[in-house]
Order: C-alpha cells, then sequence, then structure tokens
C-alpha cells in the first residue's frame, strides 16, 4: 500500500512538473488552463512575453506584453490599465462562453475581452508580432479572430498594427500615454486618425487637438517632411469603404522599432533597439519645434522658426492685430488686404504656394476623380472655397481636394519647394496680389540669381590665387636667371643693339614688381612700367 502511495504521488509529481515546463514555453492556452504569475506565455519565435508585471515603483499587478529578449523590461500592451490588482492572485482565463477574462483573488473581474461571436473551441495565442488574439483553434484567418490586442493599443506602436478605424464596426484604434512611468493607465496625450472627408493623424492633448501631420497626399503627409523612404521600415495609409488606417512594417526583421506617445515631453516618439549599446536609440521625435504646435499662428499665419517662434502672414494677408503683434495675440492671426467679392469672377484668382503643410482639413472636400484643372473650376464657382490642391501628388498628380473658411495650422516646410514629397496648394486671392504674389517671386528669383553670380566670382577668384602666385614665381626664377647671363655679357653690352639691366636695376624701377607698376601680360609673361 505504501508502495503504491509512493508510485502514485511520484507519477503525480511528474506530471505536474511536465504540465508546468510545457506551460512555462507554450505561446498559447485553451477553455482548460489558465495563466498566472510566474507562467509566462512566449511567442514562438520567442520575441514577445505575456505576463504580470509591477511598472517603477507602483506596487500594483498587471497583465501585459513585453519584449522578451530585451534585458531592459519595455513593455508595449496593458491589458487592465484602469483596474490594477494589488495581489500576487491574478489569473487569465477563457470564460465557458469564449470571452477572455482577468480574475483576481476574489474571483471578481478586473478585465475582459468581450467577443461578439460564440466560441466553441477557444485558443489565447501570443503571435511572434507581439499581437494577443482570441480565435477558434483552427482558424488562422486574421480576419475571423475572435478579438486581438492590435484593435486596443495603449501607449506603443507595433510594425503590423493599424493604426486608424474599421468603418464596418466604427472601432478606433488610437494610442494613448502612460499617465506616469509607474501608471500605465491613459493619460492626456492620445494619437489616432482623425476621421473626415481628408483624414490625417492628430495628436490630442485632452480634447484639444497640439499636433497634426497633414493629410496623406499618396506619398507621405506634407507636415512631417521627415517621414520618408528610409532603410528601416516601410509605411502605408490606406483609405477604403472598409478602413482607414495607417501601418508600418520593418524592412529587417533583425532590426526592433517602436513607436510611442511620452506624455512627459508631449511628443510622438520612435525608437530603435541599439544591441550593441544595449539601449534604445531615439529614430524621430514630433513636434520637433514650438512651431509645429497647432495653429500657433492662427488663420493664414506662418511660424517662423528661430531663437524664439514668429509669426509671419502669408502674402495676401496682414495681421489682424498690427499694433499689438505679440505671442499673446499670434493665435489671431490674419486678414486679407483686399476683400473678394463672390459676384465679380474677374477679379478673383488662385495663388500657388509650394512647400507648405497643408491646412487643416476638418473643413473640407475630395474627389479622387476630378484633374486639377477641373478642381480650380469648382473652387472658383463655390464663394466658400478658400483653397484647392491636388489630393494625390503620385504620378504628376491627381484628384481634387478643396477647403473652406479659414485655412489654419499652415506653415513653410520647404524652403525651396524642391521637395518631391510636398504637395502644391492654390489659396483664393484678389487679381491684384496675383501680381504682387508674381513680382515678389521674381524679386526673389533676382536676389538667387545675384547670389549664384557672386558665389561664383568669390570661387574662381579663390582658384585663380594660387595661378597668379604660381606665374609670378616663374617669373622671379627667370629673372634671376637673367642675372647670370647679365654677369657673362656686361663687358660686350656695348656692342649689341638690346640693352640688358641687372636684376638689382630692374627691381628698383618697377618698384619690387609692384602691381602697381603692372601694365599687362602677354605670352612672354608680365608686363611692367619703368619709374
Amino acid at each position: 500500500m505504501d508502495i503504491l502511495a509512493f508510485v502514485l504521488l511520484s507519477s503525480s509529481l511528474l506530471l505536474f512538473f511536465f504540465l508546468v515546463s510545457d506551460a512555462a514555453n507554450t505561446d498559447s492556452i485553451t477553455k482548460s488552463q489558465s495563466l498566472s504569475e510566474g507562467m509566462p506565455l512566449v511567442s514562438k519565435d520567442g520575441s514577445y512575453a505575456l505576463g504580470f508585471f509591477t511598472p517603477g515603483n507602483s506596487g500594483y499587478r498587471y497583465l501585459g506584453i513585453w519584449y522578451n529578449n530585451i534585458p531592459i523590461r519595455t513593455v508595449v500592451w496593458v491589458a487592465n490599465r484602469l483596474n490594477p490588482i494589488n495581489d500576487s492572485s491574478g489569473m487569465l482565463v477563457v470564460n465557458s462562453s469564449g470571452s477572455l477574462v482577468l480574475l483576481r483573488q476574489n474571483r471578481t473581474v478586473a478585465w475582459s475581452a468581450n467577443s461578439t461571436k460564440q466560441a466553441w473551441n477557444p485558443i489565447v495565442q501570443l503571435l511572434d508580432s507581439g499581437n494577443l488574439v482570441l480565435r477558434e483553434e483552427h482558424e488562422e484567418n486574421p480576419e475571423k479572430y475572435l478579438w486581438q490586442s492590435f484593435d486596443y493599443p495603449s501607449d506603443t506602436w507595433l510594425p503590423g498594427m493599424k493604426l486608424g478605424w474599421d468603418l464596418r464596426t466604427g472601432l478606433e484604434r488610437r494610442l494613448s500615454t502612460w499617465k506616469s512611468p509607474d501608471d500605465p493607465s491613459p493619460g492626456e496625450l492620445s494619437w489616432g486618425i482623425e476621421l473626415h472627408n481628408y483624414p490625417e493623424i492628430v495628436m490630442n492633448k485632452g480634447t484639444e487637438k497640439f499636433f497634426r501631420t497633414g493629410p496623406w497626399n499618396g506619398l507621405g503627409f506634407s507636415g512631417v517632411p521627415d517621414l520618408k523612404d528610409n532603410p528601416v521600415y516601410t509605411y502605408d495609409f490606406v483609405i477604403n469603404s472598409d478602413e482607414v488606417y495607417f501601418i508600418y512594417n520593418m524592412i529587417k526583421n533583425s532590426v526592433i522599432s517602436r513607436a510611442l506617445l511620452n506624455e512627459t515631453s508631449s511628443s510622438y516618439e520612435r525608437y530603435i533597439w541599439v544591441s550593441e549599446d544595449k539601449k534604445w536609440s531615439l529614430y524621430l521625435s514630433m513636434p520637433k519645434d514650438k512651431c509645429e504646435g497647432y495653429n500657433l499662428c492662427g488663420p493664414y499665419g506662418n511660424c517662423i522658426i528661430g531663437e524664439s517662434p514668429i509669426c509671419q502672414c502669408v502674402v495676401g494677408f496682414k495681421h489682424k492685430s498690427p499694433d499689438t503683434w505679440n505671442p499673446d495675440e499670434w493665435s489671431k492671426g490674419c486678414a486679407r488686404i483686399t476683400q473678394l467679392s463672390c459676384e465679380d469672377k474677374d477679379k478673383i484668382g488662385f495663388v500657388k504656394f509650394v512647400g507648405l503643410k497643408m491646412p487643416d482639413t476638418t473643413y473640407s472636400w475630395v474627389n479622387g476623380c476630378l484633374s486639377l484643372d477641373e478642381c480650380r473650376v469648382k473652387c472658383l464657382n463655390n464663394c466658400s472655397c478658400t483653397a484647392y490642391a491636388n489630393s494625390d501628388i503620385k504620378n504628376g498628380g491627381s484628384g481634387c481636394a478643396m477647403w473652406f473658411g479659414d485655412l489654419i495650422d499652415i506653415r513653410q516646410v520647404a524652403g525651396n519647394g524642391q521637395d518631391a514629397y510636398m504637395q502644391d496648394v492654390y489659396i483664393r486671392m484678389n487679381a491684384s496680389e496675383q501680381v504682387n504674389h508674381k513680382e515678389e517671386k521674381d524679386k526673389q528669383k533676382k536676389n538667387v540669381i545675384v547670389i549664384v553670380v557672386v558665389a561664383i566670382a568669390v570661387v574662381f577668384g579663390v582658384l585663380l590665387i594660387p595661378y597668379c602666385i604660381c606665374k609670378r614665381t616663374n617669373f622671379r626664377e627667370k629673372m634671376e636667371n637673367n642675372v647670370m647671363i647679365d654677369q657673362n655679357i656686361e663687358g660686350q653690352s656695348e656692342d649689341m643693339e638690346v640693352p640688358f639691366f641687372t636684376l638689382a636695376t630692374i627691381v628698383i624701377a618697377t618698384n619690387s614688381f609692384s602691381s602697381y607698376n603692372k601694365l599687362g601680360e602677354g605670352g612672354f609673361g608680365l608686363v611692367y612700367k619703368i619709374k
């Protein structure tokens, strides 16, 4: 009997050890299993782990996902952001209805991921992308997942994660900061796509706009000129009847990169992991200066960055408060110098601006089928239309975007207007302002030409100096050689028709080869006059 009991106990311990070991290396749990403290899920390739953690100096426990192979604990997603657990009793289970549920010690629900579909054989799996999914056991199609963490991001944006809207369900995928390093509950700052006719990414501080990228123009965002083709990642902006989202993917799987919102610096930041230094390196940050703050200069105002930001009006506009034009008044913006008459269309035209951040698109309209000429006519015939542009600049430009009302949050972001990622915008003006704008551009062109000519002259002069020095050195050497010849023929000079002079005599006669005595230069060398 004792032997039988020992055998049963040994078998039970072995089975327990096997289950624990198996759970410690698994990437998923089923309806009959659970996830508790000390037994994290690890993705198949070992990149990510799901488990319980305590942030900073907090005394609370949270369920989250972090990089598994990075020595610095970097959390990328948190489940129970608003409902922390105050002990180590947390347990993640799939309940009888097929929902993913996080339980406290008293089995009350701290967090749940409810699915709108009934699951018969549900499985919870941590994918190699860092996405935690709830799916049917044999269902591998991402479109048929019952639930996924990528649809409910925290402060971090991972490769392959869509940032935007599912128009079929009304789901918005939006980043929000941690309140502090000790508290992952949502902070003030959020980052997502503002959904209207001409969508753009907007950073909000509370309910107020703090920064925006400008609309997508087919190649990039006009307000983020730094976001171009790069060796680290690719990106795309997708707009169709079902979805509107922005997404990025790594070019090399060996490179680890993440983007996040930082509450402390009030910025969007992209980092790359540098394994040699064992640290995260900052790759990109927005906004990068005060001029990128939302609508700092008011309608038709252009922010110029320097030691401190300065607001100027675009051509054709004047300060609304010229006598009190100071930082406290900047947000009032600019007004037209010449008011427009809608009826008198012959006196109305459009001035082309290049290198501008596109205006706020809250009050805009887009048609992807119209040409730029058709867009101009449509805008001209609508008294409320204040500007128009191609909505897409790929392959020479296509589509029509129109703005209504005051143009706000514009800025000169490309000085020379030659940036291939920038789109031109045509602002409604009085015909006289078109002439003034043309004269101003012609003046700028002339100034550029003068600067170029002066620069060429300076460069040519610098290059000519060594040549002159070399010629003068050669002349001195020839004259020294003549001294030797002069010594040999000094006694015979009376019998010759051509007189010879000593070097000392020539030096005195030309005032030491002074440039003031120089008459010119020919094929035989320099020519001097004699005092």
